[in-house]
This record gives structure tokens, C-alpha cells and sequence, in this order.
């Protein structure tokens, strides 16, 4: 339990920003090469920002790089994703390039690199007390959930596997769950990457 408790509490923090300030400059020519692409391709602003619940449900803003365009209907309402999703913002999606901007939020000390994706702050209220325990850490990059099916797992299913995460964090889950996922980017091994649907609304515990 110590040895859990040391990596957990005294060296995943450290290590997470070591990683993700490694993999920013790493990644920064990616990442411009992206973000003029975006301007180009899809308008500004080229970050797509969005508050979500991290640690101890405290909000925080969520960066990603656009992948949708701003087309609305006759009301001036936005579009479904799916008609306002173009090809290039799909290719973005398919080589998680879209993520990368993430990186910022891993230095800031926001999320993790391993941990429970962090979803929409209008779920809050729906989680029932196991659920709300997936925010006693920071929420990751990639996580457990992600590895083992992402959106072909019921919510039921996410939200168990963000809970055992949570219960058994260790330094070599998490190497195994950055190889998985490194392996899903690049072979689209397992799960699909693209995400051109979105996922299922949660409604509830009761619904799920």
C-alpha cells in the first residue's frame, strides 16, 4: 500500500509534467504545422476550449484543436456534429492530433497523462456516489477505459473501469495503459479512433 501510495501521491504529478513539457517541445512543430492548418482549413479560433470537472470536481478549461466547423441552420443554431464535421477535421481526429493541445492542460497541472477522461460538468448531478469517485484523481489523456474500447463500452462499463483504475493506480498500469494506447494511434488497433459518432449521452445511473 505505501509503494502504491508513494507513486500515486509523490511521483505521478512530477512525472506527468516532465512528460507532457518533453512531449510539448517535442511535438511543437505538430503542433504549429496543425494550428495553421486548422486556421486554414476550418476558420478560428483554432482551439476548441470547453470547461470540464477535474481533482475533486474543480472545473477547469479543457484545449483541443478544432475539428468542426461553425455551420448553423436558418435559426442561427449550430448543426449535428455530424454534418459540421468535415474530412480533415475526421483525419484529425483518426491520428489524435486533436489532442495534443491537451498536453497544456497535463503541465498545468490540470490532468494527467494516465486517468478517467474528463467529461461534460452537466453530468455531475447524474453520478451516483461510486461514479463521483473517478474525480478523486486528475483526469488523463488517455485512460484505463479508452484502452480497453472507449466508445463501444457502455457507460456502466467506462465508469467500472474508471473506478478500478482509481482503486489501483501503480507506475506499471500506467506504462501499460500509454504503450496501449500509443498502439491504438498508430496500428487504430481495437477501438475506433475517429469518433465521427458521438458518444451516447449519459442520462443517469438509473439509465446507463
Amino acid at each position: 500500500m505505501k509503494e502504491f501510495s508513494f507513486y500515486k501521491n509523490i511521483i505521478k504529478r512530477p512525472l506527468d509534467f516532465l512528460l507532457a513539457l518533453v512531449a510539448f517541445i517535442i511535438f511543437s512543430p505538430f503542433l504549429l504545422i496543425t494550428a495553421v492548418m486548422v486556421r486554414v482549413k476550418l476558420g478560428s479560433p483554432v482551439l476548441f476550449k470547453q470547461e470540464r470537472p477535474g481533482l475533486n470536481e474543480r472545473i477547469f478549461t479543457l484545449y483541443k484543436f478544432r475539428t468542426m466547423k461553425d455551420l448553423r441552420d436558418e435559426k442561427g443554431e449550430l448543426l449535428k456534429d455530424k454534418d459540421r464535421l468535415t474530412p480533415f477535421g475526421k483525419a484529425l481526429r483518426a491520428s489524435s492530433l486533436d489532442e495534443l493541445p491537451e498536453l497544456m492542460n497535463i503541465i498545468k497541472g490540470d490532468m494527467s497523462i494516465v486517468g478517467p477522461r474528463p467529461l461534460l460538468t452537466v453530468y455531475l448531478p447524474l453520478y451516483n456516489e461510486e461514479q463521483k469517485k473517478r474525480h478523486l484523481v486528475r483526469p488523463g489523456l488517455t485512460g484505463l477505459a479508452q484502452v480497453m474500447g472507449r466508445n463501444a463500452l457502455t457507460w456502466n462499463e467506462k465508469f467500472a473501469l474508471d473506478i478500478e483504475y482509481v482503486n489501483h493506480i501503480t507506475f506499471l498500469k500506467d506504462v501499460k495503459i500509454i504503450g496501449k494506447t500509443v498502439k491504438q494511434v498508430f496500428l487504430k488497433d481495437g477501438i475506433n479512433m475517429s469518433e465521427e459518432e458521438p458518444m451516447e449521452e449519459f442520462k443517469g445511473s438509473r439509465s446507463v
